[in-house]
């Protein structure tokens, strides 16, 4: 394994995930959510505008999803989990 390897593999946590690597906070469509109470949690946890929360609500209703934020793990991942605790489907890819 050579230097540049070594660094590579520290820099990565322990499951193999690369922390510097953007990901994508993916909202899944539901038939449960209003738009409103979507629009709302945007604005709370992902730190929308209202346009930018509308926008992804209805791509959301009419393509079944949206990539709402882009970021790191660290970032995205608490903001997956307050959107899942207030009954969204949400994912990271």
């Amino acid at each position: 394994m050579t230097t540049k390897e070594k660094k590579i593999n520290k820099s990565k946590p322990e499951d193999g995930r690369d922390s510097k690597e953007e990901k994508l906070l993916i909202l899944h469509n539901d038939d449960k959510n209003t738009f409103d109470f979507v629009i709302e949690t945007l604005i709370d946890i992902c730190g929308h505008n209202s346009l930018q929360a509308e926008q992804c609500a209805l791509i959301t209703h009419y393509k079944g999803k949206c990539d709402v934020r882009k970021g790191t793990y660290e970032v995205l991942q608490p903001m997956k989990e307050k959107l899942v605790s207030k009954g969204f489907s949400a994912t990271l890819n």
